[in-house]
């Protein structure tokens, strides 16, 4: 019999001592990423941050802000080498868990439209877009709208 071997995941929450490895990746997967400053911010003023690990080794991360009845996504990222093989649904699976711990009732974001496989992400994951924020983000040559997105919880 041959047993096929399933990668274990877990989730922890984020931790100082693991920004410079987060920063390692999010340098790598995003155009403009977050500063360690923005992730130091997130921990201090205690917002739901989280390492995914599979097999042990950090594989993404999240950090989202609790608000009442509401979640806001605020970054998310996995791997460049572990993109597309289901963990960024998992780990938003997993979010959604949290979120609805906390009371929440539904979850916000913001996506870049040039985000194609985010925005592909998000609807398959039942995320429905109900605006716009012109000139939200920076871009290389001019500001980039962000397409709001909701999802029920």
């Amino acid at each position: 019999m041959n047993a096929v071997l399933q990668p274990r995941l877990d989730f922890r929450p984020m931790r100082l001592e693991d920004v410079d490895a987060i920063m390692a990746v999010e340098k790598t997967i995003y155009p403009f990423p977050w500063t360690a400053g923005n992730f130091i911010d997130s921990l201090t003023s205690g917002y739901s941050a989280w390492i995914c690990r599979e097999d042990g080794l950090m594989v993404g991360y999240a950090v989202m802000m609790l608000v009442l009845d509401e979640a806001h996504l605020l970054n998310i990222g996995i791997v460049a080498e572990r993109q597309r093989a289901g963990l960024g649904g998992t780990l938003l699976d997993y979010l959604f868990q949290v979120a609805r711990a906390a009371g929440a009732r539904r979850m916000l974001l913001e996506v870049r439209p040039s985000n194609v496989s985010g925005c592909a992400l998000y609807r398959h994951c039942g995320f429905v877009e109900i605006g716009r924020r012109r000139g939200y983000y920076p871009g290389h040559r001019s500001r980039e709208d962000a397409i709001v997105m909701e999802r029920e919880l």
